[in-house]
């Protein structure tokens, strides 16, 4: 019987500042150092199921082959069969922050300076909006009874398990990076209103597990979770928008072609430009991708009349800046992403920092334009966010300038 556990060739870090310690089950984390993920194309097809049957199907991706775990004398084996290319999936490795988190029991500010700041209201007591919209957080899961989450989650599936390619109503966040993420879009207070709030109080979350407990993933199982996003929300009819605080330093074949099966299904996909900066030419992928709306991060301190770009947040293209044109290597929008304070997977708080932080701050505007603006498409919303970028511009933080840059992109949209 063929192994399960595999070497995680193709791993997602978490754009974040932590680390956590080991996975309470068995997840992809588990995996390192027993089997190698590995992508099969096929120039037989009479072969296909042959092998699929030998080797078994992790995800299979058409004419592009099938994925699967394998041991390093089945891959060398692999290597020697003409009538198949066999290649390990793609490593992907993430920046991380390294500023010291906080957790705290109950929240220092139920709406933290992000909220503030994107709501444009220094004295803002709730948020509002996002009802009937559907964000799917793909990440490490969340932690669904928070009482700041439970009335919100509708959909809890897990991509990072090794016997299983998907498991419904599991999403345990060992991590807590999901739980955080999540409670950026769309935390609702809670039922006695004393717990925090996110952008799009009215949203409702769809938890997909696509990274283990220690903040590792695959991207076939991250690419399929992609796709199955944009797929439920065609089945049930309702717009979606996919959040990825999540990305690598080199763009992957798999997730791409996700991203743009996902834009052409009508979704909208965010992504963080990663934590690499300030450097040109350092953003991450997927956030990278012309479909997919890439977020730098802003921190708490104010320079040239507005916020201004974190160091760590990672920078476009050069030639990227003025155009006001979004093509590969591009930032787009900018949003708070430094000392962010959000939910977190023990019941409590945690404020951390990371372009993590700053991509569901725009996934939770998506969420609350499009629900007061239902019958827009996904362009149409996304030329809504630039907009309202546009108006706010940045222009505080290395590489930050008047208009399109390669920091800030078109700018910081706002509710209002």
């Amino acid at each position: 019987m063929k192994k399960f556990f595999g070497v995680l060739f193709s791993i997602v870090l978490l754009i974040s500042c932590f680390s956590i310690g080991a996975a309470a089950k068995v997840s992809a984390d588990e995996s390192e150092g027993k089997e190698l993920r590995v992508l099969i194309q096929l120039k037989n097809a009479n072969e296909k199921a042959k092998l699929q049957a030998m080797y078994g199907v992790r995800w299979d991706f058409k004419e592009k082959g099938f994925t699967t775990n394998v041991s390093e004398a089945e891959f060398e084996a692999l290597k020697k069969n003409k009538n198949v290319e066999v290649s390990l999936v793609n490593k992907v490795y993430l920046d991380t922050v390294s500023t010291a988190a906080t957790r705290t029991a109950t929240p220092s500010d139920q709406t933290p300076w992000g909220m503030e700041a994107i709501y444009g209201d220094a004295n803002l007591q709730v948020t509002s909006g996002g009802d009937n919209i559907r964000v799917a957080v793909l990440d490490t899961g969340t932690y669904t009874d928070h009482v700041d989450l439970v009335e919100n989650v509708e959909q809890c599936k897990d991509f990072s398990l090794f016997f299983f390619s998907m498991r419904n109503g599991s999403c345990n966040d060992i991590n807590g990076h999901g739980t955080h993420v999540a409670g950026t879009v769309l935390a609702n207070g809670g039922a006695d209103g004393q717990g925090i709030y996110g952008v799009a109080p009215e949203a409702k979350l769809w938890s997909y597990k696509v990274l283990g407990d220690l903040g590792f993933g695959f991207s076939d199982d991250i690419a399929n979770a992609i796709k199955h996003a944009a797929d439920e929300g065609n089945r049930l009819g309702v717009n979606v928008v996919i959040s990825m605080s999540l990305g690598s330093s080199s763009k992957d074949s798999l997730i791409a072609d996700a991203v743009t099966y996902a834009t052409n299904q009508g979704a909208l996909v965010v992504a963080a430009a990663g934590n690499s900066g300030p450097d040109p030419g350092t953003i991450g992928y997927p956030g990278g991708l012309a479909d997919a709306v890439a977020v730098a991060a802003l921190e708490n301190v104010q320079e040239n009349g507005n916020y201004r770009v974190s160091d760590f947040s990672s920078r476009g293209i050069s030639g990227g800046a003025g155009d006001y044109v979004i093509t590969e290597g591009d930032v787009e929008l900018s949003a708070p992403g430094s000392a962010i304070e959000s939910t977190w997977n023990d019941g409590g708080y945690n404020t951390i920092s990371g372009t993590s932080m700053a991509t569901p701050h725009i996934s939770g505007l998506a969420a609350k334009i499009w629900a007061e603006y239902p019958s827009l498409s996904n362009t149409q919303l996304r030329a809504e966010l630039q907009n309202r970028a546009r108006a706010n511009d940045i222009n505080g933080g290395q590489y930050a300038a008047t208009g399109d840059d390669i920091a800030s992109g078109f700018g910081f949209p706002l509710v209002q």
